[in-house]
C-alpha cells in the first residue's frame, strides 16, 4: 500500500503540536528536565519556521497576483522576494 503523504505530514504536524503542548505543560509545571526543556526550544524551533515558509508562500502568492507586499531584494541580481528567517527557500523566482 502506498504511503499517503499528505496524512503522513498532517500525523506529524499533529504529534509535534501535541509533543510542544505537553512539554510546555512540564515547564509551566515546573517538572520539565533539562531534554524536556531542549526538546521545546526544538519543537518551537520547527513550528516557528513552518509559519514562516506558510507566511512566505502566501505573500508570494499575493505578489504574483500584483497585490502589494513587502520583499527584500538581497542583491540586484537576485528575485526580491519576502524573506522571514528560515522561510524562503532560495532567491530564484517561482517556477509556474
Amino acid at each position: 500500500m502506498p504511503i499517503d503523504h499528505a496524512l503522513e505530514l498532517r500525523t506529524i504536524a499533529e504529534v509535534l503540536l501535541e509533543k510542544r503542548e505537553s512539554l510546555a505543560s512540564k515547564l509551566r509545571d515546573d517538572t520539565a528536565t533539562e531534554a524536556d526543556k531542549a526538546n521545546l526550544d526544538f519543537a518551537n524551533e520547527v513550528v516557528a519556521l513552518a509559519r514562516n515558509r506558510v507566511a512566505v508562500l502566501q505573500n508570494e502568492l499575493a505578489r504574483q497576483e500584483g497585490k502589494d507586499v513587502w520583499v527584500e531584494r538581497t542583491s540586484e541580481s537576485h528575485y526580491p522576494h519576502i524573506r522571514l528567517h528560515g522561510g524562503a527557500r532560495d532567491d530564484d523566482p517561482p517556477t509556474p
